[in-house]
């Protein structure tokens, strides 16, 4: 084994490349911010430290930009495009009411069969769309069988991603690993090549998911286990002699904190005052109000008024006549990549005024114990929050089919439109070009694309929203890390020193050491990253031990994959968390028994190919 002395260069891109998987840990850090920060250190310090070998440049900071047009990234592109027009024709719908309807009548077996639906479409098509298209059916199956919706969300969401594993288009990481590969060394994988190994490993661990992981999962109770709503709508009349007799509205405002939120002031059949700060209030006065019942009573006392509901004048609201919302009902709104209120304000937004529908509450991904029940609209939402709203049953429905956000309302009734036929068929094209060898996974997704558009199954601006700018970042910057690594010499040098470390083992176990790194580095920052570092230097660990590479690829791949164990390991961890009502800790409950399973059968599995 040739000593391999790494240059100023080697250690400035290892550190580098510690720097930035660190960075890719700060949640407080945009993920594209962290990633553009990067590149740009890698370009300019290659540009202002040429590095050169013989009197030639050997790595550029031209190099570093491939990334942008590397097929893989292309293929991922285009495919999250594609799947964008799935979730918004309801191409999925059928399968959905089949597993509801299960849900019903048969909820151990509902469990099995939405756990297995729910890896075999990850295989062939983003997983999170798929969590998308579960997780209304289960809330809603939830609120109706009255079972833990806590014990079937994540083992749903984790399914997905062992499905995800299994083929060469399931997940952007195995798009990535392919690509780098293929770059590389000519290393080409077909669409199924491993499908066999996953379905056997992943079979064990859907089994752990339905039979053990609910049992280790405890209730939790989501926002929507109450669907009483929250906020109601009443009228104060103004009594004579009360506090709010001849006083103005600002007054009557500054009486009650600024708290008091007056829609409008009724003071005959056909008058109506504007909201002026001077405007006098007079006995009979009608003040149309919405709050909690325990507020508007409140008010009720301190404005020396009485309280009716909105459409019953004759009987003040007492034990006898409770306070009625007719048509109220709750639904929560998952924050997703590409919804219009991803990292905006509600304010920013205008969501109250577009949708009709009033914010209650925002339970916050990135910290679960806390719900923040202030004033949300000048809070900036981020992947995973969840938005609990009140509006009619009509706002609601409108808003589930606008296809423009993840809205769990305890029904069913998904978005569908007379394209879905049109769109299940385009996808079943770039799937079958792609697996039958007609073309390549890039052109047929690109193909795919045009023709979801020029069917009218995806519109451009659906198109655009659905690219996330956090994915293609880090896919460039780490592309061009990989690049670095791989150019400067030091892919060689850690290598090396891996095999140095685990030179007493034999090669198995060499083998499932490296695929546990990989899982390690996978839980903590992006798969992504992880996998376009790893790649490089699992064909070199290879080339060291004089053995196939392929399947320490494959060890890159899975390992990049087994994002189990915490909730931002992988982005449908987010959308389930709080959806779920789950804690940190539930994840590694789960999810950390889930990947020694995992761990242990593809250790077993991995060094047959060697």
């Amino acid at each position: 084994m040739q000593p391999i002395t790494p240059d100023a260069h080697g250690i400035a891109v290892l550190v580098l490349t510690v720097v930035a998987l660190f960075l890719f840990t700060r949640d407080r850090i945009p993920l594209e911010s962290s990633s553009l920060t990067i590149l740009i250190i890698l370009t300019a310090g290659f540009t202002l430290f040429p590095y050169t070998k013989d009197g030639e440049v050997a790595v550029g900071p031209m190099d570093f930009f491939a990334g942008f047009g590397n097929e893989a990234l292309i293929a991922i592109c285009a495919l999250m495009m594609v799947g964008k027009a799935l979730e918004t024709t309801g191409a999925l719908q059928p399968l959905a009411n089949v597993v509801g309807r299960a849900w019903s009548s048969r909820p151990v077996l509902a469990m099995v069969s939405t756990l297995v639906a729910g890896a075999i479409l990850s295989a062939f098509m983003n997983n999170t769309p798929i969590v998308v298209l579960l997780m209304p059916i289960i809330v809603g199956a939830s609120l109706r069988s009255k079972f833990p919706v806590s014990g079937v969300m994540m083992p749903m969401g984790l399914a997905t991603i062992i499905g995800g594993m299994s083929t060469s288009i399931g997940t952007s990481t195995n798009l990535l690993v392919v690509g780098i590969a293929h770059d590389m060394g000519g290393f080409d994988f077909s669409m199924f090549d491993w499908v066999l190994p996953v379905a056997v490993v992943g079979g064990f661990g859907i089994l752990f998911l339905w039979l053990v992981a609910p049992r280790l999962l405890p209730d939790r109770t989501p926002p929507m286990a109450d669907t009483t709503p929250r906020i109601f709508s009443a009228q104060l009349h103004v009594k004579e002699g009360g506090f709010a007799d001849g006083k103005s509205l600002s007054e009557v405002l500054a009486k009650a904190d600024g708290n008091l939120r007056i829609d409008k002031i009724q003071r005959s059949e056909s008058l109506f005052l504007a909201k002026l700060p001077s405007v006098i209030i007079q006995p009979g006065d009608r003040l149309f109000v919405k709050d909690s019942p325990e507020n508007l009573k409140h008010y009720e006392s301190l404005l020396g008024a009485t309280l009716f509901n909105l459409s019953d004048s004759e009987h003040p609201v007492d034990e006898e006549t409770p306070l009625k919302a007719e048509g109220q009902q709750l639904a929560e709104v998952v924050i997703t990549r590409g919804s219009p209120l991803h990292l905006r304000s509600l304010a920013a937004a205008r969501f109250t005024s577009s949708y009709g529908l009033l914010p209650l509450a925002l339970h916050r991904a990135r910290a679960p114990s806390s719900q923040v029940t202030g004033d949300l609209n000048l809070i900036r939402l981020r992947a995973g929050d969840v938005l609990l709203v009140q509006g009619t049953r009509e706002a609601i429905s409108q808003l589930k089919d606008s296809g423009s956000m993840l809205v769990l309302d305890g029904t069913t009734d998904l978005p569908h439109t007379h394209r879905a036929k049109r769109a299940l068929a385009v996808m079943g094209f770039v799937v079958l070009a792609a697996a039958l060898g007609i073309m390549p996974i890039s052109v047929s997704a690109l193909v795919g694309l045009g023709l979801m558009i020029a069917t009218g199954c995806l519109t451009w601006r659906d198109a655009a929203g659905s690219l996330s700018i956090p994915v293609v970042m880090i896919i460039v910057t780490a592309l061009a890390l990989g690049k670095a690594l791989l150019g400067t010499g030091m892919a060689d040098y850690i290598a090396v020193s891996f095999v140095g470390l685990t030179s007493a083992l034999p090669v198995p176990l060499i083998l499932s050491a490296f695929l546990l790194l990989m899982t390690i580095m996978t839980n903590i920052v992006s798969n992504n990253a992880a996998a376009a570092i790893g790649t490089p230097i699992a064909i070199s660990i290879a080339g060291q031990l004089g053995v196939s590479p392929e399947p320490f690829i494959l060890a890159v791949l899975f390992g990049a994959n087994m994002s189990f164990a915490t909730p931002y390991g992988y982005q449908t961890n987010l959308l389930v968390m709080t959806a779920g009502g789950y804690k940190f800790g539930d994840f590694l409950r789960v999810g950390i028994p889930l990947t020694v399973i995992m761990w242990i059968g593809f250790s077993l599995v991995l060094p047959m190919m060697l």
